[in-house]
């Protein structure tokens, strides 16, 4: 009876202290928000909480994903640790054989199915939340070509819309999208030669423009002011690392502003002076020009003439 009675003692304390310990855990997971466990660890590989009100739900069923997964990889290493330590050999007297366990069995295999249910459920929401297109503020044609960007923005949804101004970038200079915070903006992709993928980090999304009669859109509710490089983020030839913009976030009235000079003929840079930027801020400033090495670094160069300049050229042309 003694012995009896100290086995449920020693079961009772590891149900209390298991108990304690789980009320701690959910009482800590409590007290902090997504956002802030994010920090913390890194936000789990990615950029942050992002700049549009669809990237913060898809970071925060990043983060609860990632904190499920914590969860059961630490009861799961638990049990290995805690069955290593319990049951190691204590000598050459074989254990007890236990066949089959049929609660454990069940347990096993239904807690899993739950997990995944649960986590296709809230993703199922997300990706419907994210890919939900209504009647947009302001419409935005991005238009990929080798290797640059070209931004159109338009009077309404649709191709057969019209252009009222746009941006077009060069080896020369990295193109600006200029859009405003607070509205929501379709995105209508295209290309002209080969597949691109639009794509901006902190929106934590992109999406492939196609050639042809395809024409991928999203919509995004932009939250946060601040500069941004966009990339491709398709494979799409030699200079694929360089095809680089810039998204600038700024106030409705700017953009406002910024728009009407636009339309009115002014270069992008003229138009970024109307609202406020200037020298150096009417350009791109989160990246750079690539440099094409077409001359210094060029495997065919020009045949060169005597007085070392490029064959034909003239006085005039140097």
């Amino acid at each position: 009876m003694v012995a009896k009675s100290s086995v449920a003692r020693r079961r009772a304390g590891r149900l209390a202290g298991l108990g304690v310990g789980g009320t701690t855990l959910l009482a800590l997971l409590a007290g902090c928000s997504r956002s802030a466990i994010g920090e913390t660890f890194g936000h789990f590989g990615w950029p942050g909480e992002g700049i549009s009100t669809q990237s913060h739900r898809m970071y925060d069923i990043w983060i609860g994903s990632a904190v499920a997964a914590l969860v059961v990889g630490f009861f799961v290493w638990g049990l290995i640790f805690w069955c290593i330590i319990r049951y190691r050999k204590r000598g050459d007297e074989l254990p007890v054989q236990t066949r089959f366990n049929m609660p454990m069995e069940v347990l096993y295999t239904v807690t899993p199915v739950l997990v995944v249910a649960v986590l296709f459920y809230y993703t199922a929401i997300v990706q419907t939340d994210v890919n939900r297109v209504n009647k947009p503020d302001l419409t935005v044609e991005v238009v990929a070509f080798k290797w640059n960007w070209q931004f159109n923005y338009r009077d309404a949804p649709g191709k057969d819309a019209k252009t009222v101004a746009s941006t077009v970038g060069s080896t020369e200079e990295i193109p600006l999208l200029v859009l405003p915070v607070g509205k929501r903006i379709r995105f209508e992709e295209t290309a002209r030669d080969v597949v691109h993928s639009f794509w901006v980090p902190e929106l934590l999304f992109k999406r492939d423009a196609m050639p042809g009669i395809l024409r991928n859109q999203f919509e995004v509710n932009l939250d946060k002011e601040g500069r941004y490089v966009g990339r491709c983020a398709e494979l799409c030839g030699t200079y694929h690392a360089f095809m680089n913009f810039e998204l600038v976030v700024v106030t409705p009235d700017k953009f406002q502003r910024y728009l009407a000079a636009k339309e009115s003929g002014q270069t992008t840079q003229q138009a970024m002076g109307a609202i406020g930027y200037s020298g150096a801020e009417q350009y791109a400033i989160r990246t750079k020009p690539w440099d094409s090495r077409r001359t210094t670094h060029n495997w065919n160069p020009p045949p060169q003439n005597a007085a070392g300049t490029p064959a034909g050229a003239t006085a005039a042309g140097k």
